[in-house]
């Protein structure tokens, strides 16, 4: 069973393998980068590390390069952004910084000049604390969540890929409750994104998840995973998310 086989991978070569396989689909949108941006911005900065080692050992090539050859501008610029820079992990804050850059932000969204180098570079570079005080800062003083603005600017591709990097920052719990409800509304089930989302979650922020899940959707996470999977790989799923089979 593949989701069986993820959780018992190493997750830096895990990680990677799911880079890969995205990224050499060379699909539209930006449904397929889902996973290079929670690497980049929902884990540590020591995993993307050990992420990025790991595919050069496995791939003979960086995860940049791939970056490059298959993902077009402006998302590429993002991208590289994200996946090049080492964050700092500790818990520091400059208060009048988050201030200064999220009027940075908050100009660039009014030009809609969305891939400025300034923006990629406040969001792929600065720690994730540092990111979550300007968010807060850029509501107070802008009057609206920045996700919210940066989607006022229109629905293309920059604009989805930014609020998915908002969120896996600012809310990764919600990003992937996200993730988890894209994957099972419809006809049929999206197994690979489902299997992803609660695979890499696991012992990181399941509860959160299920807390959002539940105020986003009106409906329990268990319901939801159980009302669209079955078997096996229901009980495995179920079990990792630590509900009772």
């Amino acid at each position: 069973m593949k989701a069986v086989i993820l959780w018992t991978q190493d997750p830096p070569e895990r990680d990677a393998k799911l880079a890969k396989d995205e990224l050499k689909t060379k699909k539209e949108g930006v449904k397929h980068l889902k996973v290079i941006v929670e690497i980049a911005c929902a884990s540590s900065p020591h995993h993307l590390m050990a992420v990025r080692q790991a595919y050069c050992s496995l791939f003979d090539c960086s995860l940049e390069e791939d970056i490059v050859s298959t993902v077009s501008p402006p998302l590429r610029k993002l991208l590289l952004g994200l996946v090049s820079s080492y964050r700092y992990d500790k818990e520091l804050v400059d208060n009048m910084i988050a201030k200064s850059e999220a009027a940075t932000l908050h100009e660039a969204i009014k030009t809609k000049q969305l891939d400025h180098d300034q923006v990629v570079w406040i969001l792929s570079t600065r720690n994730v604390f540092q990111l979550r005080a300007t968010f807060d800062y850029y509501k107070l003083h802008y009057g609206k969540p920045i996700d919210k603005d940066i989607m006022s600017c229109g629905k293309g591709d920059l604009e989805s890929l930014l609020k998915m990097v908002i969120w896996c920052i600012h809310f990764p719990e919600k990003h992937f409750a996200e993730v988890i409800r894209d994957s099972i509304m419809g006809l049929g089930t999206d197994e690979d994104s489902l299997t992803r989302a609660i695979v890499t979650r696991a012992e990181i922020d399941t509860m959160k998840i299920r807390g959002e899940y539940n105020m986003m959707y009106n409906d329990s996470l268990d319901n939801a995973v159980t009302g669209d999977t079955s078997g096996d790989y229901r009980n495995f799923l179920m079990t990792l998310l630590g509900a009772k089979i």
